[in-house]
């Protein structure tokens, strides 16, 4: 995969913005996402990244494990309403779109064309034309942005958010609730169906969970679990490094 410079770039933003990595639901994978709560929180749309998140990495089939969940999500926003945003199927490494056309075809859902990778300016303004392109165009606070990556999913969704300034006072617990009315729903899977940069990947979640203390995100956090998750089979997601260093934590 080639070096994906807005993706090593958005730690920097950390310095003014530590919530720029903060999700507002954090799930194992999308089974836990209860998407009949989602649409009648008045979210309409979703943005889906590919790798580890719906496929194994490299791969343009859905894990099978997801099936249900992936026909549940088609059906609650509609096909044309759930978007793919790769960093590999429809980008510029994608010669003619052949990638992006055998995961629309295995997905059945569309797969954004896009010049600029995760978590680009240039690629959010991509997906802001396909959506406002529908019939019933969706506006970012109407979407819910579902990743593995936080430096790339998580961080992209909250750029989307509106620069509004909350009023003088604002208690700071009321960040997530205040974020969520601005911008898209930040998703994150933690999970891994196929081991890849375990190491990057336990930085981020590390990070999460520093700034997640620092800035009391965490009770934001069990509002939008409660709102928006539901009970699952147990995960069957290998978990790597992951889950031998949670295990270790919480080991008395």
């Amino acid at each position: 995969m080639p070096l994906n410079i807005p993706g090593i770039l958005a730690p920097f933003q950390l310095l003014w913005n530590p919530r720029i990595i903060l999700p507002h639901v954090i799930i194992t994978d999308i089974r836990q996402l209860d998407f009949l709560a989602l649409r009648k929180a008045g979210y309409r749309g979703a943005v889906f990244d590919k790798d580890n998140c719906l496929t194994i990495p490299y791969k343009d089939t859905l894990v099978p494990e997801l099936k249900d969940a992936w026909r549940e999500c088609r059906e609650v926003f509609g096909e044309r309403n759930v978007l793919i945003v790769s960093n590999s199927a429809g980008t510029g490494d994608d010669p003619g779109g052949i990638q992006a056309e055998s995961v629309s075809h295995h997905l059945s859902v569309p797969v954004l064309h896009h010049g600029s990778p995760k978590p680009a300016y240039r690629c959010i303004s991509a997906i802001r034309t396909y959506f406002s392109s529908l019939p019933n165009p969706i506006q970012d606070h109407e979407l819910v942005v579902v990743g593995d990556r936080v430096f790339t999913d998580v961080v992209m969704a909250n750029r989307m958010k509106r620069r509004v300034a909350r009023a003088t006072g604002e208690p700071d617990k009321a960040a997530s609730t205040y974020d969520r009315r601005n911008g898209p729903l930040a998703v994150w899977t933690n999970g891994v169906w196929q081991k890849e940069s375990m190491v990057m990947r336990w930085i981020e979640r590390c990070l999460v969970d520093v700034v997640g203390r620092r800035m009391d995100g965490k009770s934001g956090l069990s509002d939008s679990l409660e709102l928006f998750t539901k009970l699952s089979p147990h995960p069957t997601v290998p978990q790597g490094r992951i889950a031998l260093i949670r295990s270790l934590l919480h080991r008395k």
